[in-house]
Order: C-alpha cells, then sequence, then structure tokens
C-alpha cells in the first residue's frame, strides 16, 4: 500500500467519522452550522449550536484494540490549537455568545459525546 493510498484511507475514514459525529448530535438537538474550519491556526472539525451556545467538536475515531481512546488522542497542543482556531473564528463572524468544546469520540461502534472538556481560563 502506498503512502498515498494511506492517506486517502485516513481522509475517507475521518469524513465517515464526521459524518457519523454530526448525524449524532443533529439526533441529539444541536443545530448545525460549519464543518471543517481551518485557517491558519489549526481546523475545527465541526461547529454546532445548541440552544444560545456555540459548540466547537473534536471528532476523534479510533479502531478497536488500538492504544488508547479515542478521546485520549487529543493532546494538551492539539487543545490549544482548538482554542486559537476557535478566537479566530469567533473575531472573523464578530460573534460573543457561551462557548464550549465538546468530543465526539468513536471507539470502533461506541460514540461518546463529551461536553466541556477543554477549559479556557
Amino acid at each position: 500500500m502506498s503512502r498515498t493510498t494511506t492517506r486517502q484511507d485516513k481522509r475517507l475514514s475521518g469524513r465517515q467519522g464526521e459524518d457519523a459525529a454530526l448525524a449524532y448530535l443533529e439526533r441529539c438537538g444541536l443545530r448545525f452550522l460549519q464543518r471543517n474550519y481551518r485557517c491558519r491556526l489549526g481546523e475545527i472539525d465541526l461547529i454546532m449550536q445548541e440552544s444560545n451556545v456555540l459548540v466547537f467538536v473534536e471528532v476523534r475515531k479510533r479502531r478497536p484494540g488500538t492504544y488508547g481512546s479515542a478521546a485520549e488522542s487529543i493532546t494538551r497542543g492539539k487543545q490549544q490549537k482548538l482554542v486559537r482556531t476557535a478566537l479566530h473564528f469567533l473575531q472573523n463572524v464578530n460573534r460573543e455568545c457561551p462557548c464550549r468544546f465538546d468530543v465526539v469520540a468513536l471507539d470502533g461502534d461506541r460514540v461518546s459525546w463529551l461536553k466541556n472538556v477543554i477549559e479556557t481560563a
């Protein structure tokens, strides 16, 4: 298998994970706003809204039997990147509102929605 195929497989797997997370969150009552917000600082997988709260969502997918859970794969550096990217988003849309950071972890067929997992203060 070539590197290109591996990269394409990872992108496809990531897209499928985001599709599953989006469907799950919508079933739970969140409203979709944006997918794959990118800037020079990083990327946010999903931006959703729950009531008056803006929700920045990191989606992580792991195959069963791999080392650690999907949620455990989010490093401190990744958390800091998410916060900086969210601030960039808020500045660009000129929006002030309550916000939180959630994780949707997909471990095989198991979906875990972890709310407000990143402290910004």
